[in-house]
């Protein structure tokens, strides 16, 4: 969720400027309205760090592998369950993993600043908890997994060029076929509810 956080940052910050490059064309004799556009363009967000970018996939992980034990218990669709299933062990490998690089580089997790994963994993798991079981339920889990997963990958895109260590890299390559796969069933069992 991160990583949609920073691809809205950077769109916003894109489009400001070039509306205010824009506004600034008409008047090309006025610096001062150069200056205040520039002012008020926000900065970009801060460079994710290897340990940034641990805690981002960990925090994923762990909120995709409670949302797959979830699923295993409320869905009452055989496919959806399954799919929890899978999000259960193959996120908590990847978690695992994660882990294991983190203390054999001695990279310590620490959150980008801003960030608001853990509050919105929370709330996410709220809902899906009040919600009764059924096929909304189903729908609803299935509908944010599929959301989830695209953010994930666009995370995952962003983490990879920001990574400094080669061996993290490395794991962020392995991990985004894992996450597309999930993405694919996802979206798959998403068009076979109603």
């Amino acid at each position: 969720m991160h990583g949609k956080q920073i691809v809205i940052s950077v769109v916003l910050a894109a489009t400001i400027a070039a509306c205010s490059k824009a506004d600034n064309t008409a008047d090309t004799t006025s610096t001062a309205g150069a200056s205040d556009a520039a002012a008020m363009t926000p900065p970009p967000p801060p460079a994710l760090t290897d340990p940034n970018i641990v805690y981002i996939l960990d925090q994923a992980n762990t909120a995709d592998s409670a949302r797959g034990k979830l699923a295993q218990t409320k869905s009452t669709n055989a496919e959806v369950k399954r799919f929890g299933g899978m999000m259960v062990g193959e996120h908590h490998g990847l978690r695992v993993k994660g882990q294991q690089l983190a203390t054999k580089l001695g990279v310590t997790p620490a959150a980008p600043s801003g960030d608001q994963s853990e509050a919105q994993a929370t709330t996410e798991m709220d809902a899906l908890n009040t919600q009764a079981k059924g096929a909304a339920w189903d729908k609803a889990y299935i509908d944010y997994e599929v959301t989830y997963h695209e953010q994930v990958l666009q995370t995952a895109t962003a983490a990879l060029a920001a990574a400094q260590n080669q061996e993290l890299k490395d794991l962020i390559g392995a991990a985004a076929p894992v996450i597309q796969k999930h993405l694919d069933m996802a979206k798959s069992i998403q068009g076979k509810l109603k």
